[in-house]
């Protein structure tokens, strides 16, 4: 059974600038999806969002979520993480994690830049606790 432990989820999951695509309910119902920048610690995959963005909004409300992230090219690929989402607004645990993720995404030498821009009042630190993990790293073959 796959999981976060497993060295070839977890490296698929932090190659290079792969998005995850984060599902998640509207409060009409509707499934909805976003992308999300995103890295992979202790266990969990973490990313930042705002308070009072649909993602926000929906997390606090219904915590179940499922995040995929994949391979565009052969052999085409896939993890999908389905777990539940916890939110904190810890002004520490904000810039510590926005920066780690701006690092990921946007080099070394913008990750403090962008950890200001990101860890401030109103936005979130999410931590997505799997419960489920799902994989295929070679659908083409």
């Amino acid at each position: 059974v796959p999981s976060l432990s497993d060295p070839a989820v977890r490296d698929f999951l932090g190659h290079g600038t792969r998005t995850g695509k984060l599902s998640f309910l509207a409060a009409s119902g509707r499934p909805l999806v976003a992308p999300v920048w995103f890295v992979v610690e202790d266990g969990t995959l973490v990313f930042n969002t705002g308070q009072d963005t649909a993602k926000g909004r929906a997390l606090a409300r219904d915590p179940r979520v499922s995040l995929c992230v994949d391979l565009e090219e052969p052999p085409y690929a896939f993890v999908q993480v389905q777990g539940v989402a916890e939110l904190s607004e810890d002004p520490d645990e904000l810039v510590r994690t926005a920066t780690a993720i701006a690092a990921r995404y946007m080099g070394a030498e913008r990750a403090e830049e962008f950890g200001k821009r990101n860890g401030v009042p109103g936005e979130l630190v999410v931590r997505l606790r799997p419960v489920k993990v799902l994989c295929d790293f070679d659908i083409s073959g």
